[in-house]
This record gives C-alpha cells, structure tokens and sequence, in this order.
C-alpha cells in the first residue's frame, strides 16, 4: 500500500480526471469536480495550492470516493 504523498493541485486533477471527473466550475482559487454515477453526481472540491498537504488530499479523495491506493498507483 503505497503511502500518500504531496503532490500539486494540476496533479491531483488530472489524476482525478481519469476516473470520470471533470471541472464543473471554478471560483477563486478553488475548482469544483464533479462525476455522474448511477446513485447520483459526487463532486469534490480542489483548492489550487502549489502542494496539497496529506491531510487535504487524503480529504478530497474522501469527497470524490477515490482509494488513495488508486490514486497512488497512476502517479
């Protein structure tokens, strides 16, 4: 189980993006992804920092039902 890392905002995007998201709005400094699935739309929310802590990309793969494994493993 490979251990999360800090990775860039544009990085966890476009890892986000390859399960299904995409870039529904953007306000400020903070970009809203959403995803249809048969239960209904998930959305998460990125903040545009130059490096995401653990914690807030541990928070973010939590919103978008991501396995910090999968997203690990395309990195």
């Amino acid at each position: 189980m490979p251990r999360l890392r800090r990775v860039s905002a544009q990085q966890a995007i476009r890892e986000l993006e390859r399960p299904g998201f995409v870039q529904a709005r953007q306000r400020g400094s903070h970009v809203v992804l959403k995803k249809q699935t048969p239960k209904g739309a998930i959305g998460c929310v990125v903040p545009l920092h130059d490096t995401l802590a653990v914690g807030t990309l541990r928070a973010i793969l939590r919103q978008a039902g991501v396995s910090p494994d999968d997203f690990m493993e395309h990195l």
